[in-house]
């Protein structure tokens, strides 16, 4: 729809250049008309304010009493979470007016809010869990009064074979349970616009959906639109709750932070994501600052306390989840991803001084895994940020890197990642988020003719399974092709059904009103024990491998005789058939309807979910032991891994990216000594490492520098002060080590440390 509006020209923008992004909500032009690069060095930047140290310091605090809680400090179970449910909340009463940004989820920090739509079993037991009792009025109201959720609409009209798929974990981690997440709204344009610009344009796409002969669709998005009108009246009233106007823009770099938190502050008052993320806000605020800088009422040390005060907002956002959440997703992530970096399509670098001022709050106040911090990486960026994310890199394995050059042609030079890794066309985009295929498992169902060779139950079709004692190459690859043809189909459906739920019952108003209402939809799928489907049916073709059954005929272990080329080790033989899995599995995705014409991708990522999966999952032809961990994202198999660092990453790299439009995650771990025994000679080698990976066209890089020494110590002394912070990036995200539960915690102490390059 076109959102052309009436021409305004808002005193707040006086000093602003365009006019396109006046007439029209255009967020990437204001910024292509105002951002200015920055090649220099870090040098310019400052510490910490006696503002940040003190709430810092608070908050902290704060975070220690909550781990010494169990993981939550506080729930509500007497207040339903809404835009306006509460009134004004602070990290500390005592300290308000230090806060240069304010607002909080809840009334107190880091209390849990209580999110019933999602599902108010889950929500319920979330509280359970963590000894707190949800209000006997709350639990009258929707379990008496016919008040349906999300979840109870899914469970509703599953059917047996998608509860028996989910059951088995052959489909996993499937949003049924919680917010789907994923969606960015583009929360600059709250700071640009105001609020009253936003719905006024809202208002015009409502009128002009008024057409004869309106069908389902039509009725749907009508809907949506005054949900979305009403949410942004709703962020009016919150932010007048703080005292602040945001019916109009923002008038200095102080407010465009404000503003757009109290955006971010709607979008996770109403939804409990897996991934909230915060998008590309980095070089649109330095705009605010610069300008601010130039009328000489901003200093240096205030913009970075005003970066500070943000971010230590976003390291707040916590929700109430399931054990069977955590589990999955271990650490309490939110993703709340911000990305810095990358190039505009003009060519010029979109680096500004605030990418070193959000960097540079890792140094500030320590690591944090929050917010996810994304650098936007290609070879032509200045080589002083490339220097600096490296630097970073090296003290906190806090960021992650991804390329710039693979992703700008699919999305624009104004993209953001929407969870992990996933990009999406900032306030043009959504993502349908669907979890996990476990492709390990199919491999097994093909052998054994759809039965789960775990629960014994038949789950896949009942096609003939191989009889023989040796598997044949040619036999297994025709079975597995058919099984993997089922589950494909079922996994679009059952996701089909979700989505479909979700918008029905636990609509994302607060995002989608930030949204342009023509809204392109993307449709995720991923993929779950990558490389160990690589190396089995490497395994299988070039050595020999036995079946072992158990007393009912069922295939339950294999024994492995000669080698075999494996992924990760930059053998073509191996890396081939990675290729051809990644490529088969999501042409047969591609086959099917996709709710709302939603355009299909996958990824190979799982999270910590790994460590799940792998307890489903059977022994597999590549040595792996039934139970034991799937290798994470597409990372190769434990210890398959022979020849070093760079082997490793140009296998991954070989993964194509227009297969996997919903990312390829790598994570990595290396040694400090690896990469050199000099500050200066870790940096310049780190840099050189991603230079290198990154130009053959290789998507995704988490980066963890550390050896295995300090881990396991970590584990057995999480009391130390230095852990209490401790960082590491896992597979698509970072976490706090001491977070996570022991096994998982020895799941990444298992991961390749590589010791040379």
């Amino acid at each position: 729809m076109c959102n052309k509006l009436a021409k305004v020209n808002f005193e707040q923008w006086n000093g602003f250049k365009g006019d396109r992004w006046k007439e029209k909500i255009d967020v990437r032009n204001f910024i292509s008309m105002n951002y200015t690069p920055y090649d220099g060095d870090a040098s310019f930047l400052e510490g910490p304010t006696e503002a940040t140290d003190k709430l810092w310091g608070k908050l902290q605090q704060l975070q220690k009493e909550e781990r010494a809680k169990g993981g939550v400090l506080d729930m509500e179970t007497e207040v339903v979470t809404g835009i306006t449910a509460y009134g004004p909340g602070y990290i500390d009463e005592d300290m308000k007016d230090l806060e240069q940004v304010v607002g909080l989820q809840t009334d107190k920090p880091l209390k849990r809010a209580f999110m019933p739509y999602g599902g108010i079993k889950m929500a319920e037991q979330a509280c359970e869990t963590y000894g707190y009792h949800v209000s006997d009025k709350i639990k009258d109201i929707f379990n008496n009064y016919e008040f349906k959720t999300h979840n109870q609409g899914v469970f509703d009209i599953y059917t047996p074979e998608m509860k028996r798929a989910r059951h088995n974990k052959i489909l996993t981690g499937l949003p049924d349970t919680y917010g789907r997440g994923r969606i960015v709204g583009d929360y600059r344009r709250v700071a640009l616009y105001g609020i009253d610009f936003l719905i006024a344009g809202k208002e015009k796409d409502f009128a002009a959906c008024d057409r004869q002969g309106m069908r389902r669709y039509d009725f749907q998005l009508r809907e949506e639109i005054a949900d979305q009108i009403r949410a942004l009246k709703k962020m009016k009233e919150m932010a007048q709750i703080y005292g602040f106007d945001i019916s109009q823009p923002a008038k200095n770099a102080k407010e465009a932070f404000q503003w757009l938190y109290f955006g971010y502050l709607a979008a996770i008052k109403t939804q409990n994501g897996a991934a909230m993320s915060v998008g590309r806000v980095s070089t649109f605020l330095d705009i605010y600052i610069k300008r601010d800088m130039e009328a000489g009422i901003l200093t240096e040390e205030e913009a970075q306390e005003l970066v500070d005060h943000m971010t230590m907002k976003f390291r707040m956002v916590k929700f109430a989840r399931i054990p069977s959440y955590n589990q999955l997703f271990s650490g309490d992530p939110v993703w709340a991803t911000l990305e810095v970096g990358g190039m505009g399509q003009d060519g010029r670098s979109m680096v500004t001084k605030t990418d070193y001022r959000f960097l540079h709050t890792l140094e500030n106040m320590g690591p944090s895994p929050e917010p996810n911090l994304t650098v936007l990486y290609t070879e032509r960026l200045p080589k002083n940020f490339k220097d600096y994310a490296s630097h970073i890199s090296i003290e906190t394995s806090s960021i992650q890197y991804e390329n710039d050059d693979a992703m700008r042609p699919v999305w624009g030079d104004d993209y953001s990642i929407c969870c992990c890794v996933s990009a999406t066309q900032t306030g043009k985009e959504m993502q349908f988020f669907g979890a996990r295929a476990n492709l390990a498992k199919c491999l097994l169902y093909a052998i054994n003719g759809g039965v789960d060779c775990k629960s014994k139950d038949q789950v896949g079709p009942a096609y003939t399974p191989i009889t023989s004692e040796y598997l044949d190459y040619d036999e297994v690859m025709a079975k597995y092709d058919k099984m993997m043809e089922w589950l494909a189909g079922l996994y679009v459906n059952v996701l089909n059904l979700i989505q479909y739920m979700h918008d029905k019952y636990y609509y994302e108003a607060s995002q989608m009103a930030l949204i342009d209402t023509d809204v392109r939809r993307t449709f995720a799928t991923g993929i779950a024990g990558f490389s160990h489907v690589v190396d089995s049916l490497s395994a299988i073709k070039y050595a020999k491998v036995k079946t072992i059954r158990d007393e009912n005929g069922l295939v339950v272990d294999f024994e492995t005789t000669g080698d075999f080329p494996k992924y990760g080790n930059d053998d073509d033989r191996a890396d081939d058939i990675a290729v051809w899995l990644l490529q088969t599995f999501m042409k047969k995705l591609k086959k099917h309807h996709t709710y709302r014409e939603s355009e299909p991708t996958t990824s190979i990522l799982t999270i910590t979910s790994n460590v799940v999966y792998g307890k489903a999952t059977g022994a597999l032809p590549d040595g792996r032991k039934a139970g034991a961990p799937l290798s994470p994202g597409a990372n190769p198999s434990y210890g398959a891994e022979q020849n070093g660092l760079l082997a490793s990453l140009n296998s991954v790299a070989k993964l194509p990216y227009e297969w996997a439009l919903d990312g390829i995650s790598n994570t990595q771990t290396i040694n400090p000594d690896a990469i050199g025994h000099t500050p200066e000679e870790r940096i310049n080698n780190l840099v050189n490492v991603m230079d290198g990976y990154f130009s053959q066209g290789a998507h995704h890089l988490n980066v963890n520098v550390f050896g295995t020494e300090k881990l396991l110590d970590a584990m057995e002394h999480p009391e130390k002060e230095e852990y209490a912070n401790f960082t590491i990036r896992v597979s698509g995200y970072a976490v706090k080590f001491i977070d996570l539960t022991r096994e998982q915690q020895l799941d990444v102490i298992a991961r390749t440390c590589h010791d040379r390059m």
